[in-house]
């Protein structure tokens, strides 16, 4: 019989976007094909402590608890796998490949995937460097500007100036941008921590509630009569395009409730657009994911002006949503590719990556002599 490769999938962790990991978590549990695959959950509590059984999930979802199950991931390329807690079972259960579904911070940022890296397991999904820039709004609009793509304009700055001058900050917002304007946490996903502010006193509202999520905070130009496009890419060093699709979000923006609670929300699949803006869309979502040194997979958000179809690049999301009904896997399926094979395609350019970097020389035989006590 064909050995079937053992895959882990991660899901939780320590961030806002716990419970909508869990939903994407549920999703590719029950899509990976068990006769390609034995599947090990991991699941990872708000507290941080990890675990593992066929019942991770559920414990998660329910939250009682993770007694008795408790495994974790070592930094030594020697195990590659799962190594139980004190007192149990020191024996590593290896891993083939692994499939990170944590968002948000500590898991799509480039801390788990630098765990990964250490520990040598394949991992799908970008990179340490493009998870974590991909996770930063204000570097990745940085990057984006320097490479002359259209994007919307921003003011960025530290929480610690913010307590320590609040007037200042927002006298300098208002002197280069426009209401409405949008304030972000620079480092979360999902809408958290994001508001819509329309006036002086909503801005410092919007402020204060993005700096309870990170020490950094990105406030943007809301560009007027848009349409919310997204864009998913696949592949390594030859990336793809989907179709794209369209966002009708619920509530005045697509805001965390819009996304995942109220249920209202549409999507269009195709997006109507002319045929050179669809072109155009898919080339910048392929330019802005080699930018930021991406692999495996992203979705690239774009807003498009309703009177002249301008293209402005929003933001790239590294771990997009995975549901069934989440735009990454729905665009591919609109494209030919059914969830299942986008699991396999996924795990597949994960193993390949993993297997050209394990080729690198990793040595270096100094010149004789060289070091001398």
């Amino acid at each position: 019989m064909k050995t079937r490769l053992r895959v882990g999938v991660i899901f939780g962790g320590r961030s806002g976007e716990h419970e909508v990991s869990l939903a994407s978590a549920a999703s590719v549990l029950k899509a990976l094909d068990r006769e390609k695959y034995e599947v090990v959950p991991i699941g990872i509590t708000p507290e941080g402590r990890w675990i593992s059984s066929t019942e991770a999930l559920g414990k998660l979802m329910e939250r009682t608890g993770a007694e008795g199950d408790e495994q974790f991931l070592v930094p030594e390329p020697n195990r590659q796998g799962l190594i139980a807690a004190e007192g149990g079972d020191q024996h590593p259960m290896p891993l083939d490949v692994v499939i990170p579904l944590v968002h948000g911070t500590f898991g799509e940022d480039g801390t788990l995937q630098g765990l990964l890296e250490l520990a040598n397991i394949p991992y799908v999904g970008a990179g340490v460097l493009g998870s974590a820039v991909g996770m930063d709004k204000i570097v990745q609009k940085q990057l984006f500007e320097s490479h002359g793509l259209l994007i919307p304009a921003y003011y960025h700055f530290h929480s610690s100036e913010w307590k320590e001058a609040p007037q200042k900050v927002v006298a300098s917002i208002e002197k280069q941008l426009r209401y409405p304007l949008f304030a972000k946490p620079a480092n979360t996903g999902s809408s958290v921590g994001i508001s819509k502010a329309h006036n002086r006193r909503e801005l410092v509202s919007a402020i204060e509630l993005a700096v309870t999520y990170d020490l950094k905070v990105i406030v943007e130009q809301g560009v007027r009569e848009v349409r919310e496009i997204e864009c998913s890419v696949l592949g390594n060093e030859k990336p793809v395009a989907s179709v794209l699709g369209e966002i009708i979000p619920s509530n005045e923006f697509y805001d965390y409730d819009a996304k995942y609670v109220d249920g209202k929300s549409t999507a269009i699949i195709p997006a109507r657009l002319p045929s050179g803006v669809t072109k155009t869309i898919r080339r910048i979502a392929v330019e802005a994911y080699t930018l930021l040194d991406l692999t495996g997979m992203a979705r690239v958000d774009f807003f498009v002006t309703k009177k002249r179809n301008r293209v402005y690049l929003n933001e790239v999301n590294t771990i997009p949503g995975f549901t069934s009904i989440s735009m990454y896997p729905k665009l591919w399926e609109a494209s030919g590719v059914s969830y299942p094979e986008l699991l396999d395609r996924l795990i597949a350019l994960a193993i390949e990556r993993h297997h050209d970097k394990s080729k690198l020389n990793r040595t270096f035989l100094p010149p004789k002599d060289w070091f001398k006590v």
